[in-house]
């Protein structure tokens, strides 16, 4: 089973709810991590895995044979991403446009344009307790994650669980990350911007045609329009953690709150219940 776990918005609670999940479902069966927040990862503050293998993940970008080429520029009228312009009777590259999609190599009437590599990030895996832990991140500079969350999930290995750490909002890099998941879980606070956020984030879900459910965290601040909304999608809520500072002195210590706190575990254990009958469906 494949469970991404999602938020609106950035600080609600989304990794501290993936790490804590994996643990509890590693008792129910075999369990793999997935950090594609590639911008940001941290999961490996929380869980901290042993990395036994490292790779470098590369981009294919246009490399022009001068030599070759007649300037037609039908290379940049195929661009979508202005990653190659006229200069002259030639062609310039802008690497850091280029989203390797191929087009220009492969229509170029002389084939004077190959594909060359560009690192645009760096994949590890490993493991953490009971858990394969994979997870990635971009090269500093580089403005394309998509590619590197996109690596991290090929290191996936068929476990019985899943569980991808998705980037906060809604743009490619989290739709890259949830797309092909069984269920997206999406974290959330009872505040007007995790309201706005969760909004977003349910029509991403439904417009991926994805099924959906709402853990919210901070319980206690805030009011209850989010529980109203949620009853208003027909989301179900399978979380609840409260808004407590032994939760946050965890947090701050890099510690699992299903342990720091330990009747929480009893909150992650009903929510494994709700996933498994989620799988049997």
């Amino acid at each position: 089973m494949k469970i991404a776990v999602a938020s609106g918005k950035g600080g609600t609670g989304k990794t501290t709810v993936a790490v804590n999940l994996a643990v509890v479902l590693s008792d129910r069966g075999s369990v793999e991590l997935l950090d594609c927040d590639v911008e940001a990862p941290n999961a490996h503050l929380f869980l901290d895995p042993t990395i036994e293998r490292q790779a470098d993940v590369a981009l294919p970008v246009p490399v022009v044979d001068d030599q070759k080429c007649t300037g037609c520029g039908l290379c940049v009228e195929v661009c979508e991403f202005n990653a190659i312009g006229s200069i002259g009777k030639g062609v310039l590259v802008f690497p850091e446009l280029c989203h390797g999609c191929g087009a220009c190599w492969k229509l170029c009437p002389e084939d004077a344009i190959t594909p060359g590599q560009r690192q645009v990030g760096t994949v590890g895996s490993g493991h953490a307790r009971s858990v394969a832990f994979h997870h990635g991140w971009l090269r500093v500079g580089e403005a394309l994650s998509p590619p590197v969350v996109r690596a991290v999930k090929a290191l996936a290995t068929g476990a019985d669980f899943t569980i991808l750490d998705a980037p906060p909002g809604t743009s490619c890099p989290v739709v890259e990350t949830v797309r092909g998941a069984d269920t997206v879980l999406l974290v959330t606070e009872p505040t007007p911007f995790g309201l706005h956020d969760l909004e977003l984030a349910a029509d991403m879900a439904q417009a991926l045609g994805l099924a959906a459910a709402v853990a919210i965290n901070k319980v206690g601040i805030g009011d209850g329009a989010v529980e109203e909304f949620c009853a208003s999608r027909s989301l179900p809520v399978v979380l609840r953690l409260p808004y407590e500072r032994r939760i946050a002195e965890a947090y701050s210590r890099g510690e699992l709150i299903a342990e720091s706190v330990p009747e929480l575990r009893a909150d992650f254990e009903r929510l494994a219940d709700y996933l498994l009958e989620h799988a049997r469906r």
